[in-house]
């Protein structure tokens, strides 16, 4: 077994652990709006949305900086379906981290919905007011984050199978700490 000996550049690792808070804390937010009958509802909705907005800008920067500083190499011994399971499953975080605020903006534009970042700021709705536009997007926009939710999962059990079982250097690239020598 090869053990992986470069890590991710600080930013890379900035943006990764940044991007894993907000993206689990949307994913909370989200079952918490979905479950709420109270007033809670448009406290969360009022968090939700510039959260949203904040994930699109920063995996806009965090892809920017994929390809300025790309990832360092899977260990050579790799099973070939585990290279592809990492590559596939990177490639769907990122549609995921871009589909999902573009989704619920159109889910909002659609529904009229102004999308308020904070105080006065605003964004343009991006779609025209469609009754039947909303009720599509926002199934997709369901649908969309359990399909996150379940990538999520499936990445943190390949962090930790990499840094428990096969302890190549994987996890530890990302949390630049030494897991089971």
């Amino acid at each position: 077994m090869s053990i992986q000996t470069t890590g991710f550049p600080a930013t890379s690792r900035i943006l990764h652990w940044l991007m894993a808070v907000l993206i689990l804390a949307m994913l909370f937010i989200g079952v918490g709006m979905a479950a709420s009958n109270t007033g809670q509802y448009s406290t969360l909705v009022s968090i939700h949305k510039p959260l949203g907005i904040a994930i699109l800008i920063l995996a806009a920067l965090r892809l920017v900086n994929r390809l300025i500083n790309p990832p360092p190499p899977l260990p050579a011994d790799l099973p070939g379906i585990q290279r592809f399971a990492a590559h596939a499953s990177h490639l769907a975080l990122y549609a995921f981290m871009f589909a999902l605020p573009l989704v619920g903006w159109s889910m909002l534009s659609a529904a009229g919905y102004p999308i308020v970042l904070f105080g006065p700021l605003q964004l343009p709705p991006i779609l025209p007011k469609s009754p039947s536009v909303y009720a599509s997007l926002r199934e997709l926009h369901t649908v969309l984050a359990y399909l996150l939710f379940a990538t999520v999962l499936l990445h943190f059990a390949a962090a930790l199978f990499h840094g428990l079982i096969r302890r190549d250097g994987v996890l530890e690239s990302m949390t630049s700490v030494r897991v089971g020598k």
